[in-house]
């Protein structure tokens, strides 16, 4: 029998079907799993935080993948392609498995309304079932608490980082915004925070609920020692590791996150040593200080927030150029640009601000006068794209430059997308 729709169809289909593309709350997702019979046998990963969340979950994929086990992946947003969001045993989810997930989905919710985040949800686990994973690992949407991916029961839960984002929906501190995260914790299972400040919201609201509470640099820790490093915890200590391949000192503490879920679970999911260090050294991000030209270097970032934003000033500085470092940025209108540009000015000589294609997108004018105000004298240039803004930069590199394009998924997409289209 056909399908009705294409995926192109059905993605255009959801983006309209419910009043509002974020609508917080688990009763309505709750509704339609129930009527799926959607109850899986195998142990869940659940990857909360405000940045991390994606190397946390590659990791965590690349590992598990290693140790032999068929894993499925589900993560949020797509850089090119939907498909991107679900992933089994390291292949992504074909257009048929989604489209028939979707159709599905539409035949058990009767009247009940969804989003096109909650259609993806629960469209991912009725794949990982029907394809028996051994394990599925959840990246949260937007927060935890309220996130459709809640509505699946953590064997193990990792908060990444807790900072400032999403303020509309979350709470304007990290106190409310650490609550909101911490409410994927489950009583008595391993509960992870990979934050070394960690809010003390999260940490009454795991006590209050009985979780395994299990912090960085108090239960578990990552220990450098110049080319490599060695993880501790009361359960395990795994010696002499790879420092991961994704670039960024912060990436440590992405991957000990990762690590101490896995030493939680290890009776569950045993991993051995030799699939830690492949894990670790083959995980890889696409959009997280993803080098992608030479002469001059154009190195992509996603980050759009302060924190992220200080952890990409940290990188640049640890990674000197002979030149200048310039940057392109686009970012959305609900972010917190004065942060970021806050964060990054002492290491930019020169920038390009762009508008990403995004109805939600800061005007590139807007955005450069924001920016003004944060870096005094630097000169600043508006250009109405991205790739536009690249080339611009491109041509005002001198020898030992390098350029930076950051600021939103849908900034670092509009890259790859159109070299994809030039090769």
């Amino acid at each position: 029998m056909p399908l009705r729709f294409s995926l192109a169809n059905w993605l255009a289909r959801l983006e309209q079907l419910h009043p509002s593309m974020i609508d917080l709350g688990l009763e309505r997702v709750q509704r339609v799993k129930d009527a799926m019979k959607l109850e899986p046998a195998f142990p869940i990963i659940t990857v909360g935080g405000t940045n991390g969340k994606g190397s946390t979950c590659a990791y965590l994929e690349a590992i598990l993948g290693a140790a032999g086990y068929t894993t499925g992946l589900y993560t949020s947003p797509h850089l090119l392609r939907y498909n991107e969001r679900v992933r089994i045993a390291g292949k992504e989810a074909s257009d048929a498995e989604l489209v028939a997930a979707f159709e599905r989905i539409d035949a058990a919710r009767g009247d009940t309304s969804l989003t096109y985040f909650e259609f993806g949800t629960l469209g991912a686990m009725a794949q990982f079932i029907d394809a028996g994973v051994d394990v599925a690992i959840l990246e949260v949407g937007l927060g935890g608490r309220l996130d459709a991916v809640n509505v699946f029961d953590a064997d193990a839960a990792i908060i990444s980082s807790v900072d400032l984002d999403h303020m509309d929906y979350l709470g304007d501190s990290r106190e409310q915004i650490g609550f909101e995260k911490a409410g994927i914790y489950r009583t008595g299972r391993p509960a992870i925070c990979a934050d070394p400040n960690p809010p003390a919201r999260l940490l009454e609201h795991a006590r209050h609920i009985g979780a395994d509470l299990r912090c960085v640099e108090r239960d578990f820790f990552a220990l450098r020692e110049d080319d490599h490093w060695t993880f501790r915890s009361a359960d395990v200590t795994w010696p002499a590791l790879p420092l991961p391949a994704m670039t960024g000192a912060y990436q440590l503490r992405n991957a000990a996150g990762a690590l101490a879920a896995l030493a939680a679970l290890r009776t569950r999911l045993p991993v051995n040593e030799a699939a830690i260090r492949l894990g670790l050294a083959t995980a890889q991000v696409p959009g997280r200080f993803q080098r992608i030209a030479t002469a001059p270097d154009v190195i992509l970032d996603v980050a759009h927030n302060p924190e992220a934003a200080r952890a990409l000033a940290a990188t640049l500085r640890a990674q000197p150029v002979a030149g200048r470092t310039l940057a392109v940025v686009g970012m959305l209108a609900d972010k917190d640009a004065a942060g970021v540009f806050s964060a990054l000015s002492d290491e930019i000589a020169a920038w390009w601000t762009c508008t990403p294609d995004s109805p939600r997108a800061r005007d590139a004018a807007a955005l450069a006068a924001e920016l003004r105000v944060q870096v005094g004298g630097v000169p600043v240039s508006v250009q109405p794209d991205v790739n536009t803004a690249l080339a611009e930069a491109r041509s005002a590199a001198g020898e030992g430059d390098r350029i930076l394009v950051f600021g939103s998924f849908y900034t670092v997409a509009a890259v790859l997308d159109h070299a994809a289209t030039q090769s």
